[in-house]
């Protein structure tokens, strides 16, 4: 059996694709995943399973919630040791990586995409592409950036999700039990 984390992008924010923990730990039990525990509402499910393949669990996830809740969601899904090496890959200083957003992406981009999404910046913001993960820092906070999921989706051409620094340290360490 192996530890995973699901990651849903954009349910139960602002009213709108309301998806009640309780029951999608009871959804994902009855598939037959294990020891699923979720954290917080926005989308983190931390479950074992014996497939060793994480598309085939993505799409077994999404098509549950399609299926039950009648909408879609997008859905990543990491290994703990995954997620371990992105957080600790993180190329901010400790100082600046607390305060730091993990945007994790569905593929590694293309290079030409990336070097196109590079070329754009503004002040008080940084970031740095590796691999599948864009560490973002906003020293004015993520709620004011200018840069957003939706530019770094669309200049990659890649489905993504975000989470804070706390909510990695979280999960890594609920993943671990």
């Amino acid at each position: 059996m192996k530890t995973y984390i699901a990651l849903l992008r954009g349910i139960n924010v602002g009213g709108h694709k309301k998806v009640p923990m309780a029951e999608l730990r009871t959804l994902l039990t009855k598939s037959g995943l294990q020891n699923v525990k979720t954290y917080i509402q926005s989308g983190n499910v931390i479950f074992q399973s014996s497939e060793n393949d994480v598309k085939t669990l993505e799409v077994k996830i999404g098509t549950l919630i399609l299926h039950y809740f009648g909408f879609e969601v997008p859905v990543l899904v990491r290994t703990r040791q995954e997620l371990l090496t992105i957080f600790n890959n993180c190329p901010f200083s400790e100082t600046k990586k607390v305060e730091s957003y993990f945007i994790m992406l569905c593929k590694i981009p293309s290079k030409d995409d990336t070097k196109e999404a590079s070329q754009k910046s503004y002040p008080n913001e940084e970031y740095t592409i590796i691999n599948d993960c864009i560490y973002l820092f906003c020293a004015n906070g993520y709620g004011r950036a200018k840069f957003n999921l939706g530019y770094f989706e669309n200049k990659l051409k890649v489905n993504a999700t975000a989470r804070n620094y706390k909510t990695m340290v979280k999960l890594i360490a609920l993943s671990e039990a």
